[in-house]
């Protein structure tokens, strides 16, 4: 089982800004803009109207909580969204 984060970014934040390189090591966490979550298959995720820069963050179900708080905290996020994928 997978968690994908849908995440808003801060004006001027981008993907470099979510999550330290140790979180990505420990984690294998894959940042993503929405054009390259679907090129290697993810299907159906569609940004908020209006709501600016998203990134889908993919990541195992038993690490989900690590990034969870890793982006409550982040000043380069604006709000996220989690979603369960099998």
């Amino acid at each position: 089982m997978m968690t994908v984060f849908e995440v808003y970014l801060a004006p001027g934040t981008g993907s470099a800004d979510l999550l330290s390189a140790e979180v990505l090591r420990e984690t294998g966490a894959q940042i993503m803009t929405l054009q390259e979550a679907e090129a290697v298959g993810f299907q159906g995720l569609k940004a908020l109207d209006g709501a600016g820069d998203v990134r889908l963050i993919a990541v195992r179900a038993s690490d989900a909580p690590w990034i969870h708080r890793c982006l409550e905290t982040s000043g380069a996020v604006v709000s996220f969204r989690a979603h369960q994928v099998d």
